[in-house]
């Protein structure tokens, strides 16, 4: 053999082989979840080529079986963690056949492995060991061989291995505690004892218990481990600060003892914050009872072909330490490990929900609004806005300062609300709120505003505060002061919730629990997603949205929804949802999967042009210019040629009334041919006598006939028939609850006992749901005085009974009576 060939041969031994695992992620997944197969790999074959929740959620039900985006988003989560688990198994392969320890059995098990932990426990005897344990500082003393002497049951000597010379081999006690060390090393390695250990945990009851950490004297050390970061940024002091601040909220778990099958999400979390504070102990405790049954079973597998007593004694005393050294702890460990993520999971599954009814909040269209952000000293931050959102004067007002004249401040808020023609006064909840709404409760019941009939509303401003110094408020509001752009943001909350909302991490909107004691990456991922589904299904007009809020649409991003904003500003309004294919970066699947959530209606001919000033453009186009040519031609959709065809229809500059409903452009044709089947003309859509006409004629008989004679999936048609039969102007919010407007305020010093009480949920978490009943703090449904009624989410108004009274440490019990 050439040196050439020679060379050649051993770098193709040196490649690395690919091992494909044994499952399929759509075969685990749908075991998993309980979903038909079919429909699981399609979702997974829909994700991998780029479509988003929203896209598959409306436009791909025929192919998922109607799953919903929480479905949807399970597994996509399942799928990522699954890709997890096929790159480990990858990693591990090629780390043990670089050793050259690679046999049959190994490479089956490897393959057959659907976890983390099963494949951890496949490569715990291949991973080097850390040369400061027993166990390795007794193999590098040369005690290996006679270990497995004593394990396959032969002669040993222990004998020959002194050394009195040598630390550990000095004494025939010392080589036999090496050779405990070795063997305890090696069953806490077993892949088959340590698959019954977990299986015997899961047979037993296993405690949690926590109890008060004891005072320590000398200087505490700062956590350091990721999850948490939180803590690990205080320094000591702090730390010692923080603990105390919050004792109070974990003195339940002082002396606390409870089964980890029952133990709540919010309890766990609960309890990792008080240890992490260093408030807590805590502890897993598994019974006697598993050593017991563990111990039996190893030694019936290791003692199996051993027959000699010193063997047999010196493995059961190797078990006997492998356990409580080694085995107890990491299985104590492992169940925290999955306790813990179980309840993050759970945890922000309550936040994504709480955000979507938070995110799905009704607008109040149409309507003059005065937000105010109340204040003490530093008086109350007062913004009025048009019924479009246009802010119309901003001022502060001094209504708590006892140097100012009450009556003077007093007239200064009447004056704005008559002179605007003011319709709601909404009010923050933040620090003044309730005095502020002592005071304009005041206001309107002396007819302060007369003629006009004034009620008012109080709006969550969670986050206010950070959005009105960041980037984005500066660029939409950059002549205001920051103070002033707190009050503008909670008039448009009541406005346009949606549109205001999505400029603000949804971490920040003060909803859910514990946010800050789950995993950050796998939260924001599931926040985003959700903030996503909400904007794309209520839907966008591509021609008054904002860059914020187009951001947020599926398929969209920071990037492509800065284009779509200068296309705009270049070129005026939006005619057709084609032209959007003649924005560079958009693309082919871009396009696909945002078309069907932006909106076009139809425009007047003054509109048809940009309004916007010369140099804006000029400017626009001075950066344009400045980007590097890449030179790159626009790549057709597929071979068929779709994307010539779409390329063609971007340059028709003719209005499509399909283009102002949620139907997708590429339904057009099958929308077309549903409009001549139930003998409507698509010219009328959305006025009520081709709405009328749609609800007559599109019955379940007759959409099923269509979809016969057409060949069309009856998912896509039904879409496409309720699009016809909704208004143009159609907002999926507006058959929700409309906030709770008042005109008069309750003390809490008129509540009781047995008070009956309307309210509006705030949060909602796993112990029960927080509810405004307007007496300047929040009362608590605990779970168990929901009755039947556990499904509330926020924003949902509910009927309520006061249960228990504790003003002073702010505390509402609530009974709940019934759901609004």
């Amino acid at each position: 053999m050439s040196e050439m060939e020679e060379k050649c041969f051993k770098e193709e031994k040196d490649i690395k082989k690919e091992i494909v695992p044994a499952w399929e992620p759509a075969e685990i997944l749908s075991s998993k979840l309980k979903l038909r197969r079919q429909s699981v790999f399609n979702v997974i074959k829909l994700l991998d080529d780029g479509a988003t929740i929203p896209f598959i959620a409306r436009y791909r039900k025929e192919q998922t079986d109607n799953m919903e985006p929480d479905l949807l988003r399970e597994v996509a989560t399942g799928l990522e963690e699954l890709r997890t688990v096929e790159s480990k198994i990858q990693s591990v392969y090629k780390s043990i056949e670089k050793m050259g320890k690679m046999n049959e059995e190994l490479e089956t098990s490897l393959i057959c492995s659907t976890s983390i932990l099963d494949i951890e426990s496949i490569y715990a005897p291949f991973k080097p060991g850390h040369k400061g344990t027993y166990a390795e500082r007794a193999r590098a003393l040369g005690l290996e061989e006679m270990a497995q002497d004593v394990l396959n049951g032969r002669h040993f000597d222990v004998r020959q291995a002194l050394d009195p010379c040598q630390k550990g081999l000095e004494n025939e006690k010392s080589i036999e505690k090496g050779l405990m060390h070795i063997i305890a090393d090696i069953v806490s390695k077993n892949k088959d004892l340590m698959d019954e250990a977990r299986n015997i945990c899961e047979r037993c009851t296993i405690m949690l218990e926590s109890s008060k950490a004891k005072e320590k004297t000398n200087k505490e050390k700062v956590p350091k481990d990721k999850k948490k970061k939180e803590a690990g940024l205080l320094s000591p002091r702090k730390l010692k600060a923080k603990a105390d601040e919050n004792v109070h909220k974990f003195t339940q778990f002082f002396d606390y003892k409870m089964p980890s099958q029952n133990l709540k999400p919010h309890q766990i979390l609960a309890i990792n914050r008080g240890e992490d504070l260093k408030l807590l102990t805590v502890k897993i405790s598994i019974p006697e009872a598993a050593k017991k049954m563990f111990v039996n079973f190893a030694l019936s597998k290791l003692l199996r072909n051993v027959y000699k007593l010193e063997n047999q004694n010196l493995i059961t005393k190797a078990v006997d330490d492998a356990y409580d050294r080694l085995i107890e702890p990491m299985l104590s460990r492992n169940i925290r490990a999955e306790l813990t993520k179980s309840a993050e999971k759970a945890s922000i599954a309550v936040f994504v929900a709480n955000l979507k009814r938070l995110l799905l909040a009704p607008p109040v269209k149409s309507k003059t609004i005065l937000g105010i952000d109340p204040g003490f000293t530093n008086g109350c931050k007062v913004a009025v806005i048009s019924s479009t959102g246009v802010i119309l004067e901003t001022a502060v007002i001094y209504l708590h300062d006892t140097r100012s004249n009450k009556h003077v401040e007093r007239n200064r808020v009447a004056s704005l609300v008559r002179s605007h023609r003011v319709d709601i006064i909404t009010i923050g909840n933040g620090v003044a709120c309730r005095e502020t709404e002592q005071v304009i409760a005041d206001m309107i019941k002396n007819r302060y505003f007369q003629p006009l009939s004034i009620v008012y509303c109080i709006v969550d401003e969670c986050g206010a505060s950070i959005y009105s110094i960041s980037e984005e408020a500066a660029k939409e509001m950059p002549d205001l002061d920051p103070t002033l752009r707190g009050a503008v943001s909670i008039a448009r909350r009541l406005q346009d919730p949606l549109a205001e909302l999505v400029k603000i991490e949804p971490k920040h909107l003060g909803v859910g629990m514990y946010q800050h004691d789950v995993n950050k990456t796998k939260l924001q991922a599931a926040l985003k997603s959700v903030v996503e589904e909400c904007v794309s299904f209520v839907g966008v007009d591509l021609n008054t949205c904002s860059e914020c809020l187009l951001r947020s649409v599926a398929g969209l991003n920071v990037a492509k929804a800065k284009k779509i904003i200068e296309w705009r500003t270049l070129n005026g309004h939006f005619i057709n949802r084609n032209q959007l294919l003649s924005i560079k970066g958009l693309g082919a699947k871009g396009f696909e999967q945002c078309a069907g959530f932006v909106r076009i209606c139809r425009l007047k001919d003054s509109e048809s042009q940009s309004d916007v000033k010369d140099e804006v453009k000029e400017e626009i186009i001075a950066i344009q210019e400045e980007e590097p040519k890449k030179g790159r031609k626009r790549k057709a959709e597929n071979s068929s040629g779709k994307g010539k065809a779409k390329k063609k229809k971007a340059d028709d500059n003719t209005w499509n009334p399909l283009d102002a409903t949620s139907i997708h452009p590429e339904s057009y044709e099958i929308a077309h041919m549903l409009a001549s089947y139930l003998n409507v003309d698509l010219a009328y859509i959305g006025t009520p006598d081709f709405i009328s006409k749609v609800k007559e004629r599109a019955s379940d008989k007759n959409l099923h006939a269509f979809c016969l004679e057409k060949s069309t999936g009856l998912a896509t048609v039904m879409l496409i028939a309720d699009a016809l039969k909704q208004p143009l102007a159609y907002d999926m919010r507006e058959s929700f609850q409309k906030p709770l407007f008042k005109q008069e305020i309750q003390s809490i010093n008129d509540l009781h006992l047995g008070s009956q009480l309307t309210g509006r949920v705030t949060n909602v978490t796993h112990f029960g749901a927080f509810v405004d009943i307007g007496v300047g703090m929040n009362g608590l449904i605990h779970t168990s005085k929901m009755g039947s009624n556990r499904a509330i989410g926020v924003g949902d108004h509910v009927e309520v009974k006061v249960q228990n009274l504790d003003v002073a440490n702010g505390r509402i019990s609530l009974f709940l009576s019934k759901v609004l």
